[in-house]
């Protein structure tokens, strides 16, 4: 029968394997936050729209003097209604193609007793629009 050999940790080394397993960790957990920014291949990413989907006939049929209503049956419910400034209404539409660059558009709409004044924004309107 061979004699059976037994280590017993002393204070040093305990220290010593605390701080390998805490570096250790360290180094796991901070791996993790990198994994984010890998491109597997061959792996398909989605597109991601977020907002209201603004096009240019949208704009080109805005008009002045156009009530709320009006305008809504035209662009959509806004993204954005600030509580404390009641006419202008924020329209925002970004937009991310699968692992690409992200685009957005904007569209701010002012009013003046409930009717269209102006707007503003990544979209003007067209010439025969206007006409």
């Amino acid at each position: 029968m061979q004699p059976v050999v037994r280590f017993r940790l002393t204070r040093p080394s305990r220290g010593f394997a605390r701080l390998l397993a805490i570096g250790a960790l360290s180094l796991g957990l901070g791996g993790c936050g990198f994994l984010g920014s890998v491109d597997f291949p061959g792996v398909y990413k989605i597109g991601i729209p977020q907002g209201n989907i603004i096009t240019q006939d949208m704009v080109d049929q805005l008009r002045p003097g156009m009530t709320k209503r009006q305008v809504i049956f035209v662009m959509g419910t806004p993204l954005v209604r600030d509580p404390f400034h009641q006419d202008r209404w924020d329209y925002i539409y970004s937009f991310q193609p699968g692992g690409g660059e992200r685009g957005q558009e904007r569209l701010t709409v002012f009013f003046e007793n409930d009717l269209l004044v102006s707007f503003t924004g990544d979209f003007v309107p067209t010439e025969a629009a206007s006409n």
